[in-house]
């Protein structure tokens, strides 16, 4: 086995990056051509409608955006788990309008993606403590960060589908 020279893993670093840019293109795609009320329903009974999952993905971006600071700051800094049942900032952006949701998730993931692509490859190996996960960095938290999210896409894909077809 060899060993993985410093920019061989930046370029991973940076793939992730990417990999988040083209999922908040998956995002906008899958909630395009529909209008707030569309948005806001609830097409499988019991589950999330695709603004409460924008507004999830959204919500969990901010938390790891903080954490993401917290741990460019400080030395191995506390990180408490983040659980969406009555998260009030949730509710919040769920009562907004969905388009104004989808365009507000999207900036903030231009914004997010430019600050990871500034990162140096020592700076994605900052640590923090999370009660879950032993070894949490910025690296664990943008590649979590992305498999979970890509979880909520499925979902999106899911519960547009009642709704027309796909757009292209």
């Amino acid at each position: 086995m060899r060993d993985t020279h410093p920019s061989d893993k930046h370029a991973t670093h940076l793939a992730l990056v990417e990999r988040l840019a083209r999922q908040a293109e998956d995002v906008r795609r899958l909630t395009s051509g529909l209008d707030d009320t569309q948005l806001a329903t609830r097409t499988i009974p019991e589950k999330w409608s695709l603004l409460e999952l924008v507004c999830h993905m959204w919500r969990v971006q901010q938390v790891f955006a903080g954490r993401l600071q917290a741990m460019l700051a400080e030395e191995e800094p506390a990180l408490p788990a983040y659980s969406p049942d009555k998260d009030a900032e949730f509710e919040r952006m769920a009562a907004r309008p969905a388009s104004e949701v989808r365009t507000a998730f999207l900036a903030d993931r231009d914004h997010f993606n430019a600050r990871l692509k500034e990162l140096s490859p020592a700076e994605w190996h900052r640590r923090g403590r999370h009660p879950a996960y032993p070894h949490y960095d910025v690296h664990f938290l943008v590649e979590y960060l992305a498999h979970h999210e890509a979880h909520h896409i499925y979902q999106l894909l899911e519960r547009r589908a009642p709704l027309g077809p796909l757009p292209h």
